[in-house]
This record gives C-alpha cells, structure tokens and sequence, in this order.
C-alpha cells in the first residue's frame, strides 16, 4: 500500500506538507553544494599554502545556517512556529472573551 493512500489530508494540509518537503530538500541541495565548493576550494587554497578559504566558508555557512534556521525552526509553516501561532490565538481568545491566560 502506497504511504499517500493510507490517509487523506485537506488541499491545506497537502499544500504546507509539499512546501515544507520542498524547503527541506532545498536546504539539502544547498548544504551539498556548500561541501562540494567549499572543499573544492579548500584543496586549492592548500595546494596554493594559502589559508584564504576560511573566509567563503564562514560567510556561506553562516548563510547556510540561515537557511536552516527558517527550514526547520522558524520558517513559515514550521512546528515551533505552528505552536507559537497557536499560543497566540488562546491568548487572544481568552483575552476577548474577558479570561486571564
């Protein structure tokens, strides 16, 4: 049995579930990309006795931890944020129907 056909989702849930896979695999493709350039030119920084790799490597990893971060933390449609959202809709609920939070 096909894993898609054990279950039905709503268009909404189907829509955000095919955008996180999509931002997963983009931040995949993007971090193979990141080894294979940095490595490359690590070997010829050192075949060169030069150290001036470091410096593309820490501004792209920094650019890939980015991404990272709104993938799989904060990015639209993650978990921390679902929650936070949510949090935030029974703080307005109980505040509009005159409850303490």
């Amino acid at each position: 049995m096909n894993a898609s056909t054990s279950f039905s989702l709503s268009p909404d849930q189907e829509r955000l579930a095919q955008r996180r896979v999509k931002a997963r695999l983009g931040w995949y493709t993007h971090a193979v990309i990141y080894v294979c350039v940095i490595s490359g030119l690590t070997v010829l920084g050192w075949w060169q006795g030069h150290l001036w790799p470091v410096a593309p490597a820490l501004g792209w990893g920094f650019g890939l931890l980015m991404h990272g971060l709104g993938v799989f933390g904060f990015g639209a449609g993650s978990d921390l944020r679902q929650r936070l959202v949510e949090q935030e809709r029974q703080r307005l609920y109980a505040a509009s129907n005159g409850k303490q939070p």
